[in-house]
């Protein structure tokens, strides 16, 4: 495959990390709860964005995988956050219409983020019922293990909204005006 000219930069300045300065210790991916699952690792995907290799990068599943906990950029001796360079890649994939190579890992975090704009937080039982929804996922799937939460008050069966909902609102519309 081709190198893309300028990915390297665009993709560091849209995640906030310097990727130049990754050495490929393998620190980030040796701490990765999720990397066996992944198609390319942390260091990888930072090697391959090195290499400006952008239609591998935004067609992979690891961009969708990863969990975003930021052990990767603890554990970097260069304090890069491969976490906020996969948010990157991420965006550019939805911008540039390139189709989540995890589908239901998409849906879910949309709806994460429509619970998150309705409600001003997190509300579990209409995020997952939105997410069994549009992923195709079957509605009785788990079905027994969301009965216990329920019963347990784990999930609550009515939203509440925050107060400043409007300050979320905001902020989902500034996000918007940047896109």
């Amino acid at each position: 495959m081709e190198p893309e000219l300028g990915f390297m930069e665009r993709v560091s300045e849209l995640s906030g990390q310097n990727v130049r300065r990754c050495y490929y210790c393998l620190r980030c991916s040796a701490g990765c709860p999720a990397a066996y699952a992944m198609d390319y690792t942390p260091a990888q995907i930072l090697r391959l964005v090195q290499l400006g290799q952008k239609t591998a990068l935004l067609q992979s599943s690891a961009i969708w995988l990863c969990i975003g906990c930021e052990t990767c950029g603890t554990r970097c001796p260069n304090e890069i956050h491969a976490g906020a360079v996969i948010d990157a890649l991420r965006q550019m994939a939805l911008a540039e219409g390139v189709a989540p190579a995890e589908k239901s890992v998409f849906k879910l975090h949309e709806a994460f983020l429509t619970s998150i704009r309705t409600w001003g937080r997190l509300h579990e039982l209409s995020m997952i019922l939105q997410h069994k929804l549009t992923s195709g996922d079957n509605l009785l799937n788990n079905l027994d293990m969301g009965l216990v939460m329920l019963l347990k008050g784990k999930i609550h069966p009515l939203p509440q909204r925050i107060q400043g909902l409007d300050e979320v609102k905001r902020l989902f519309a500034l996000d918007e005006e940047q896109e």
